[in-house]
């Protein structure tokens, strides 16, 4: 008989991915067990392919159409990795044996308004991890998962022939104004390499895209706003390097293991969402002391001081250098 454990997480693109160890070492470590998920319509493709996942569901416009699905079946056990309205409801409704993921929001306040760091010095997948603890599930070391289903590769033929040898994958997509590098620091480091750049983003980075290939010329092919999600973490995974803000590609680009050069703006690795098993080359570069840092525990519209160091003052010296290093190993 197959234990079946049911795991919340709604949002977002690198908060799911960070779940998948979680996904993975239930299925393995638990004997028969059965792996549901519940998330949002729209993040579908991080997780269909994933081969640990029996079933996934899916909250559309109201909660009350999903309830009734995830009453017929039957959970032994829910592992409510949001932990927030929403997830609460799902836990008193089917009534089950459920763990539930401490957030430490009191502690990102402190660390946001007051400076205040009481943050533990573990990883959000080993919190995620400890969750389960309860059944006997420990962490398997082996990092995040992403699975790219059939058919959803990039089409590499569309790369121009000079991209083949290796290319620098720079992601400048970031949900948060505040969380993007600016593209005068792009710019800046890409005129000082020799690599190729493929730049990836949304929709709401298109204007960003058409400005810096503009600057970049051939140098550069722009598919911001031109791919999906699966697209793109294809040419995370193919890339010889990547660049990125802290985004959902980057985790997806530690999932592949891949080289990561990451930038850190509003945001700091204190709160624990670091590349995770990322190549152990992987670079993260921070500007020097900052005091209104960190800002906000996710990211804003605009800098709050209007000066925006955070970003302004990283160094492209020390970005530049760490790609042509990292190129030649």
């Amino acid at each position: 008989m197959s234990t079946k454990i049911l795991i919340l997480r709604f949002s977002s693109i690198g908060d799911i991915v960070l779940t998948t160890p979680v996904v993975r070492c239930l299925k393995q470590q638990i004997e028969d067990a059965e792996v549901h998920y519940v998330t949002k319509l729209k993040f579908a493709p991080i997780l269909q392919a994933n081969p640990y996942i029996e079933k996934l569901h899916f909250l559309r416009d109201k909660l009350a159409d999903l309830l009734p699905q995830l009453e017929a079946e039957k959970f032994d056990y829910i592992i409510d990795l949001h932990k927030n309205f929403r997830s609460y409801r799902i836990r008193q409704r089917l009534h089950v044996p459920s763990r539930s993921f401490k957030k430490l929001n009191f502690k990102k306040w402190l660390l946001v308004n007051f400076k205040i760091n009481r943050m533990p010095d573990i990883h959000i997948v080993d919190r995620y991890l400890d969750t389960v603890r309860f059944l006997k599930v420990a962490n398997d070391h082996k990092g995040l998962d992403y699975f790219i289903p059939s058919g959803e590769e990039y089409n590499f033929k569309k790369l121009p022939g000079s991209f083949h040898s290796g290319y620098l994958a720079v992601v400048i997509a970031g949900t948060y104004v505040t969380k993007r590098l600016p593209v005068k620091k792009i710019l800046e480091t890409c005129s000082c390499i020799d690599i190729p750049v493929v730049l990836i983003g949304g929709k709401r980075e298109i204007p960003e895209g058409l400005e810096l290939i503009r600057h970049l010329k051939a140098k550069g092919f722009n598919l911001v706003g031109k791919t999906s999600l699966n697209e793109s973490a294809s040419l995370v995974r193919s890339a010889a390097l990547v660049m990125t803000n802290d985004t959902g590609l980057m985790h997806i680009a530690a999932a592949f293991r891949k080289k990561i050069l990451s930038f850190w703006g509003n945001t700091v690795p204190s709160f624990g969402m670091t590349p995770y098993f990322a190549d152990p080359s992987s670079k993260m570069i921070e500007a020097g002391d900052i005091k209104c840092r960190p800002c906000s525990k996710l990211g804003k519209s605009r800098c709050p001081k209007k000066h925006f160091r955070c970003m302004n003052d990283i160094s492209v010296d020390e970005a530049v250098i760490w790609i042509r290093e990292t190129m030649k190993s």
